[in-house]
């Protein structure tokens, strides 16, 4: 009975997650409004439990989805306090900006995830870190479908990149590094960028 978790942390921490809903990212959910980081959250979980019997069948062994799962619902609640900023912003910031994020970020996760009795606070913080590391197949799957993820609602949403002035190779040198780690991915980007050409959406 030592790590029985007192309901008051339970209920404290389930109150903090539900404010990833009203964390805004930066490319669209619909024409008219900004996609929450919960849906793009939960829109992570539902492409990697689609893609996942293609990631296992191009990796040659087994994957565990229920820890990809996790991974995707959990790797931006950080943002409920630091925010989302713009991977456009952090990349063209230079290696200096990426270090400043991860700083802060490293610093929330043990304030709020780590903070949680065991066994469901070590948990937690060591699936952020996995995700954040990307030393596993699993995490650095989940990395590849986050990176692709808002170019495929830029491309849904008509909203397009003329906000951030890319263009195709813009948009590859953000892409391609973490997409690339799988040929279903790779592929699925490749749609996304000539339908998104064809479309004047992004130019080329």
């Amino acid at each position: 009975m030592g790590n029985e978790t007192n309901p008051r942390e339970l209920f404290d921490f389930l109150s903090y997650t539900a404010r990833l809903r009203a964390v805004e990212r930066h490319n669209n959910a619909t024409p008219e409004r900004r996609e929450s980081v919960a849906e793009h959250s939960w829109h992570l979980a539902m492409v990697c439990w689609v893609l996942h019997t293609e990631f296992e069948r191009e990796s040659g062994s087994a994957l565990d989805l229920g820890r990809m799962l996790k991974m995707c619902l959990l790797h931006d609640v950080v943002e409920i306090d630091a925010g989302d900023p713009s991977a456009w912003q952090t990349s063209r910031g230079g290696e200096e900006a990426l270090a400043r994020k991860a700083r802060t970020e490293e610093a929330i996760a043990r304030d709020r995830l780590g903070a949680l009795p065991a066994p469901l606070g070590p948990e937690l913080l060591a699936l952020w870190r996995e995700y954040e590391e990307g030393d596993t197949p699993e995490a650095r799957l989940v990395r590849g479908v986050d990176r692709l993820n808002p170019a495929l609602m830029r491309l849904l949403t008509g909203q397009g990149w003329a906000d951030v002035d890319a263009d195709t190779a813009a948009l590859d040198r953000l892409q391609l590094p973490r997409v690339s780690v799988s040929p279903t991915l790779t592929a699925l980007y490749e749609e996304v960028k000539e339908a998104a050409v064809s479309r004047g959406l992004l130019a080329p």
